[in-house]
């Protein structure tokens, strides 16, 4: 394909799902307790003289900090799915299915019950604690290449066990009031969250993005092989752990903030590669936006559907994602 019509693929792809985006943001930031219609929204935000103060700030610093923190969640756990299973060519491999998210919620648990500051503190636990799991997932596999696509998914299941044991022990461990805190934010809980938190995390995110979209060329071409990758220039080592690494740093970092969030990985590059192709370059921004509007669609839904209260994001990527990970389990087997 010649680059002017894969840039005004991208292009266009980028603006379709940045409009879908910004709806589902629109619905997100209408939904709440206090209920409020999208024309009451929409004026909040362009600052119209006769607004309520009230709606106003609950807009401005509750539900606008929440949508954009399941946003940059569900973009990141999606292009981090996207690398995983570009990287190690096994399209079931997710952070969350291969255990890294696990790791990184005992690395963030562990700066909990630490009383570390939450940034850098718990992040950086989680950082460590994402790495220890990719590495141990990476030296369960080695050596191996016949059954390697298999014991791959069957380390990550084993290990992401071994996590949540190890997570289900420090819970057991904590007993005071951050028990319940610590429970409602492992199920994926985006509420505990201000505009403050939200921009750092931001700000960390992006350079990751940015490196993995400079990257999306290469990955094209390791979908076919290790040794025609390096034929055509790639220096596959290099790249493969540059990707893992920053790859594991942003679901670390994301997982510090919102808990676990299961399938998220696999629902949205699966759906996107089947509407879009295998091509990186458009698959990249195309599961950064997707993701970002999946998650904020899921955090709605988790806040509408109970009649009192609402419940973890989490219940509802997992009622999606363990079905669909089931029939891509079975159709691969054919």
């Amino acid at each position: 394909m010649k680059p002017p019509l894969v840039l005004k693929r991208l292009m266009t792809v980028s603006i379709v799902m940045l409009l879908l985006l910004l709806a589902a943001m629109l619905l997100g930031l209408s939904a709440g307790s206090t209920g409020s219609s999208l024309t009451a929204v929409v004026q909040t935000i362009w600052g119209k003289n006769d607004i309520d103060p009230t709606l106003a700030a609950i807009i401005w610093r509750i539900r606008l900090p929440r949508v954009l923190l399941a946003a940059l969640v569900g973009a990141t756990l999606s292009v981090g799915g996207l690398v995983f299973q570009a990287l190690l060519r096994n399209p079931l491999a997710e952070p969350y299915i291969l255990g890294i998210s696990g790791g990184s919620a005992i690395g963030a648990i562990i700066g909990i019950l630490l009383g570390v500051s939450p940034f850098p503190g718990v992040s950086l636990f989680a950082f460590i604690g994402s790495m220890a799991t990719l590495l141990l997932i990476l030296m369960m596999v080695s050596g191996q290449t016949i059954l390697k696509r298999e014991s791959l998914l069957l380390s990550g299941v084993m290990v992401n066990a071994f996590c949540a044991a190890v997570i289900m022990f420090l819970v057991s461990l904590t007993q005071d009031s951050r028990l319940h805190n610590i429970i409602f934010w492992l199920m994926g809980d985006f509420s505990m969250v201000d505009a403050r938190q939200v921009a750092i995390l931001a700000a960390t995110l992006l350079p990751g993005m940015i490196l993995i979209f400079w990257f999306a060329h290469p990955m094209n071409l390791l979908l076919a092989g290790k040794e025609p990758a390096q034929s055509m220039g790639v220096h596959v080592k290099a790249v493969t752990v540059t990707l893992l690494v920053a790859t594991s740093f942003m679901v670390s970092a994301t997982v510090s903030h919102s808990g676990l969030l299961g399938f998220v990985g696999l629902v949205m590059p699966h759906l996107l590669r089947l509407l879009l192709g295998p091509d990186h370059r458009v698959l990249v921004p195309a599961c950064i936006l997707g993701g970002s509007t999946y998650m904020v669609l899921c955090d709605l839904l988790a806040r509408i559907l109970p009649e009192q209260g609402e419940m973890p994001a989490g219940v509802i990527t997992a009622m999606i994602g363990a079905p669909l990970f089931i029939f891509l389990m079975k159709t691969s087997k054919r």
